[in-house]
């Protein structure tokens, strides 16, 4: 009875973990230029943790035209970056 609480316990410590994991981070940043005809925007942004890159000013993909929408120079606004297709790309934007 005691090894059954034990693996239910490492497993249910083991699936917080692995949720937490995927958890997407925003970052905060500001649009300093939007290309739609390319679909990019380039932004001034802090630290992106999760990609392992210092805060620079760099130019990312857009993912879905609607981002684009959202994205209006000299905006403050948060973001996700990811790599897709190895490319850095803007997932999300509030």
């Amino acid at each position: 009875m005691k090894n059954i609480a034990k693996i239910t316990i490492a497993a249910a410590i083991a699936l917080i973990s692995a949720t937490g994991a995927f958890a997407q981070e925003f970052t905060n940043g500001t649009v300093k230029k939007v290309d739609e005809k390319a679909k990019k925007v380039t932004l001034i942004h802090e630290e992106l943790k999760s990609l392992e890159m210092p805060a620079m000013t760099m130019v990312f993909q857009v993912g879905d035209e609607a981002l684009l929408e959202k994205l209006k120079v000299g905006a403050k606004v948060q973001f996700v970056a990811e790599r897709v297709n190895g490319k850095l790309t803007v997932t999300q934007v509030k």
